[in-house]
């Protein structure tokens, strides 16, 4: 008996997924539209191809029953014949936010349960890269920031970043699936809530149409900048880091990343753009300052050289 057509969307999150290189994977599944879809369409394309795939749904335990909503995601994936497990995490808030540090727990979790020569697919939609260049533009945080989520990195690919968040819904209608609605994702207490609930459809009314699909295209444009900064950064000799005389002779945007790097290698945790910005002032506007607060310690200037003090536990420098 031939199989029954794709509709529209299943198809456009099929070619998707079709797009990406053979070998193992693991869908990285919330239950939600974005990620279930994207999981039906790895195991379709899997099946096509003969190769393994599987899915891991992590449960935060931030809300109450919510491993009883893991395994009802579990049992929905083994409906169409996809193997699934739940993986429960804590997440322990350190101070950036309880988004982040779900986050943070989350891809600590998939990278722990990944398998050798497997990579990992996430659920992230065009909707998703545009709200993260406007959360990095409220930031300030420059190219890096904007630059949004790469493709692919690491053991990670994110397939359907060229698709809205309105095809993954469809796609989930035409297949019969009915994905779980995360109260989280309606609550306005988080920025990424906000934006999507509020900045974006102001900005679509206000502006036009097509402002997704403008900030994903400033997103792959920072990214393809980003990435030559990082290769020039990646040139410069260690040793020149913390050089000013070497460090004011640099391009402005190349300086700030070779210090940003040079902060990171000194153990320095959550740089923003206002810390290297900072920093900076020390190379080009030197006026005898004594030195810059950054998370951890300070950063003063010294014959010509930056160096970095580290606070005591007490939070006193050393």
């Amino acid at each position: 008996m031939a199989r029954r057509a794709l509709g529209p969307a299943t198809l456009a999150v099929v070619q998707a997924v079709d797009a990406l290189a053979s070998g193992g994977w693991a869908v990285a599944c919330s239950g939600g539209a974005d990620s279930l879809a994207l999981a039906w369409a790895a195991h379709h394309v899997a099946g096509k191809r003969g190769t393994p795939v599987r899915a891991v749904v992590v449960d935060h335990a931030m809300q109450p029953g919510s491993d009883a909503v893991a395994a009802d995601v579990v049992a929905r994936l083994a409906g169409f014949g996809l193997a699934a497990e739940a993986v429960r995490v804590t997440v322990a808030d350190a101070g950036a936010g309880p988004e982040a540090s779900a986050r943070e727990a989350r891809y600590a979790a998939l990278e722990a349960a990944v398998q050798p020569r497997e990579r990992v697919l996430l659920g992230h939609t065009l909707d998703d890269q545009a709200e993260t260049v406007l959360l990095g533009l409220a930031r300030g945080a420059g190219v890096r920031s904007l630059a949004g989520m790469p493709v692919s990195r690491g053991v990670f690919d994110r397939p359907l970043l060229g698709l809205g968040r309105e095809t993954t819904l469809a796609a989930c209608a035409e297949l019969g699936l009915e994905p779980w609605a995360d109260p989280m994702n309606r609550d306005l207490r988080y920025a990424r809530v906000r934006v999507r609930e509020v900045v974006l459809p102001v900005l679509e009314r206000e502006l036009g149409p097509g402002i997704r699909e403008a900030l994903v295209r400033t997103a792959i444009q920072c990214r393809e900048a980003h990435d030559l900064i990082s290769e020039l950064a990646e040139e410069t000799d260690p040793a020149l880091a913390a050089d000013c005389l070497h460090l004011l002779g640099l391009a402005p945007g190349l300086r700030r990343r070779v210090l940003a790097d040079w902060l990171a290698a000194e153990g320095v945790r959550d740089v923003s753009a206002t810390h290297v910005d900072a920093v900076e002032r020390l190379v080009t506007h030197w006026r005898g300052q004594k030195g810059v607060d950054v998370p951890g310690g300070r950063v003063a200037r010294r014959d010509g050289r930056l160096l970095l003090t580290p606070a005591s536990g007490d939070g006193r420098l050393r």
